[in-house]
């Protein structure tokens, strides 16, 4: 990594990790900000899958064992957030709901709405590849492993700094405070078996250039996502409603939540036993 991106990587994720303290201490902005992780952890749980039969189709059981693993985990993931937001009685916007009152509106209206609604983040990180470039069935193996590996990587790091700076005073931000670092070393292992992937296609050389050629890519966007954020002053969308979910039920207790954990760690160490590399993040 040039000493530029190192600067600019250091100087984002400063801000990032500001706004993202003072959004989830604030009871006023931390429904917001759960609801968004339980968006983001969920959202991803389908493509993961996908990803996980398409390797399993082309023969790569390694893989796909590990993508499989990789959807429980942010499924798990998104039920932390959403208990999260029961504890503060509130719950997630049904966007299915939002989706059929779309497909109502004018197709200008609609377009003007999915425009203003795309992630600034994800266009400046991606750019150049459309989105049938990324659908599962399509996107270039080594694409995911390095995209994926940078934001695991650095999401394991963010989630571990959120986790610091709640108070221990009360239930609800101990309860969280426990998810979120449980949530940190998933994403942590997740990293690592993506660089291990990386590592079983190309070599060594070819592998940190795919590393730095993203993290750039990661600067760049982080840059353009503060940019937004202090554009609107720092605000979220809103993206809860008062009520808890019904699905969210008393079984999700933060001790069921140890346990999942427990559970999909115990899981995970006996499938990689036998595969693990030099490539495991120890510096993570």
């Amino acid at each position: 990594m040039n000493p530029l991106t190192q600067l600019l990587h250091l100087v984002g994720s400063g801000a990032v990790a500001y706004i993202t303290a003072r959004n989830l201490r604030d009871s006023r902005t931390r429904p917001d900000m759960l609801a968004g992780f339980q968006l983001a952890e969920g959202g991803a749980v389908p493509y993961l899958e996908a990803l996980s039969q398409r390797a399993a189709a082309e023969g790569d059981a390694w893989l796909a064992e590990k993508l499989a693993i990789h959807a429980q985990d942010e499924r798990r993931h998104s039920q932390i957030f959403a208990h999260a937001l029961k504890q503060l009685n509130k719950q997630m916007i049904d966007f299915s709901a939002l989706s059929k009152q779309a497909s109502a509106d004018k197709a200008s209206r609609t377009s003007e709405t999915a425009n203003n609604r795309r992630s600034p983040f994800l266009a400046a990180y991606y750019e150049g590849y459309s989105r049938d470039d990324l659908a599962p069935q399509k996107i270039d193996w080594i694409v995911f492993f390095a995209s994926t590996h940078i934001l695991e990587l650095d999401a394991s790091k963010d989630f571990a700094r959120m986790a610091k700076v709640l108070p221990d005073s009360d239930l609800a931000s101990a309860n969280l405070k426990k998810g979120l670092l449980s949530i940190a070393k998933d994403e942590e292992r997740h990293a690592a078996y993506l660089r291990e992937a990386m590592q079983r296609r190309l070599p060594y050389a070819e592998v940190c250039a795919q590393v730095d050629n993203w993290r750039h890519r990661k600067v760049n966007a982080m840059l353009a996502m503060v940019s937004n954020l202090f554009n609107k002053g720092g605000e979220l969308p809103s993206l809860t409603r008062d009520g808890a979910p019904v699905e969210v039920a008393k079984d999700q207790t933060a001790d069921q939540t140890a346990e999942n954990q427990s559970q999909s760690q115990s899981i995970e160490n006996q499938r990689t036993e036998d595969s693990k590399t030099d490539s495991e993040l120890a510096s993570v």
